[in-house]
């Protein structure tokens, strides 16, 4: 059980910021290591949390100088503005996800209907990198809020699990004019408010689902997906300063063709 809790602490925390899908993966991995069910879902919203605090960690001294800027305590050029645009960004998906949210996780949330999303969501990464949108904005602090609501839009569809919230944010902010780097930035920031919602929400429907036995592994699997989401997070800022998405979108159809092979019919 610790090697399982480990794993999959290591795979949230991986890939939870790369375009590539957390739940996704949690989902094939689960049913691959027999780790699934109620406790397992609750298990896998509990280890989110170690990924938003890797991110919250990493960008700290400018998290609190947006804060403070936009609070007014002191001067940060641009910080109201990004403040507002978070809160765009996020209440499509937070409003979807309400009304949403029971019917996907009883109807999609297996690995066949990933699968597809891995593979649909891969083309999509592709059809977009070869198109080369044009950039107009290159600084998280001068984002339109236009562009924040075109990415909180795009933020709805990776509901869908398999599709990613980081691969339907960051291509969305591409496709609003975002440079790699500013999109990426702003959706690592938005990730904070809505993954917290997600899984303060989760939580208080299944907490109760835990036993005191629990604690040990929730913690270990906590650890490792904070450290690993650190690394990841660290890793892809400066791949996105060198490299496009080509990489993940093959990654992802690779993946979600192996994963329809393996649970064929």
């Amino acid at each position: 059980m610790i090697l399982i809790v480990l794993l999959l602490g290591v795979i949230e925390g991986i890939t939870e910021f790369l375009p590539i899908s957390s739940t996704g993966h949690l989902i094939v991995a689960g049913h691959l290591l027999g780790f699934t069910g109620p406790q397992a879902e609750t298990f896998e919203i509990v280890i989110q949390l170690g990924a938003i605090l890797a991110v919250v960690w990493e960008f700290r001294r400018h998290l609190f100088s947006v804060a403070a800027g936009a609070l007014g305590l002191q001067p940060l050029a641009g910080s109201r503005e990004l403040a507002v645009n978070l809160a765009i960004a996020f209440l499509p998906a937070a409003v979807a996800g309400a009304l949403l949210h029971g019917a996907i996780k009883e109807l999609l949330f297996g690995p066949v209907t990933v699968a597809w999303a891995l593979v649909g969501g891969g083309v999509a990464m592709l059809a977009i990198e070869a198109s080369a949108p044009r950039i107009r904005t290159t600084s998280l602090m001068e984002v339109p809020w236009r562009s924040a609501l075109l990415i909180g839009l795009a933020q709805t569809v990776s509901l869908f699990p398999g599709v990613s919230r980081a691969a339907a944010t960051i291509m969305g902010g591409m496709l609003a004019g975002l440079d790699r780097t500013t999109a990426t930035q702003f959706s690592f920031y938005l990730a904070i408010p809505t993954m917290m919602a997600a899984t303060v929400y989760d939580l208080s429907k299944s907490w109760s689902l835990l036993s005191r036995g629990d604690l040990a592994f929730l913690a270990l699997g906590f650890a490792a997906a904070f450290v690993s989401a650190l690394l990841a997070v660290r890793a892809l800022v400066r791949y996105v300063s060198l490299y496009d998405f080509r990489p993940f979108a093959w990654y992802r159809i690779a993946l979600g063709l192996a994963t329809l092979w393996i649970f064929r019919d």
